[in-house]
């Protein structure tokens, strides 16, 4: 296992030029500077981090071009995500406006909805589940995740978690720019630390809408 070093500038600029030059002919003449840069180091972090948060792996850097009328080949931005139970987990991304951290639900089966949706409605998990986002919102995570335009159908409209049932997945993220210790070994640290501030949101997830 490769030790952590941190995440090159190389990366975000990267990203910055692949914007403007998103063919395969840029991307094979630039494709060390992807492995050393972005592939490798997101690979030693998430390794470093596995004990704490799981699994990891990186997202794949081509696009699925077969159904879009975008033909773009590749993805302006690297994904990836420790994971702690299928579909819910720790995130974050690298693209042109730098380091992107999150994590929660991304995806809910029916099951899982009616699950979510129930816990939501109970007074005591859903107040729970209100204060998390009280202060993982408060900590400057933004709160995101598919929803709908309205009250799901079966619950009051003026119902006290109105906005949290409406929500057919649920996560948290936080865009950070290119703080200066990315390019170190303390952002391992930095990271973990505000996946620490989202565990709550993610246990919560993981408890009341498993897969």
């Amino acid at each position: 296992m490769d030790t952590f070093r941190g995440i090159p500038s190389a990366a975000i600029g990267f990203y910055a030029q692949l914007e403007n030059n998103n063919n395969r002919a840029w991307w094979l003449e630039h494709r060390s500077t992807y492995d050393e840069s972005v592939k490798e180091p997101l690979i030693a972090l998430l390794d470093d981090l596995e004990p704490r948060f799981g699994p990891g792996k990186i997202f794949r850097p081509n696009r699925d071009i077969r159904f879009s009328q975008d033909k773009s080949p590749y993805k302006t931005a690297q994904g990836a995500f420790a994971s702690f139970q299928e579909g819910m987990g720790y995130y974050l991304q690298l693209s042109a406006d730098g380091l992107l951290v999150g994590g929660g639900c991304h995806s809910h089966s029916p099951a899982q909805l009616g699950r979510y949706r129930n816990s939501v409605d109970a007074a005591g998990t859903g107040e729970s589940l209100q204060r998390i986002v009280h202060a993982i919102t408060a900590a400057g995570f933004a709160v995101e995740g598919e929803k709908l335009k309205t009250v799901p159908r079966g619950f009051a409209r003026d119902h006290p978690r109105a906005e949290l049932l409406k929500h057919k997945s649920l996560s948290a993220s936080v865009t950070l720019g290119q703080p200066d210790w990315l390019s170190t070994a303390s952002a391992a640290q930095e990271i973990a630390l505000l996946w620490e501030e989202l565990r709550p949101l993610v246990d919560w997830v993981g408890r009341h809408a498993a897969p």
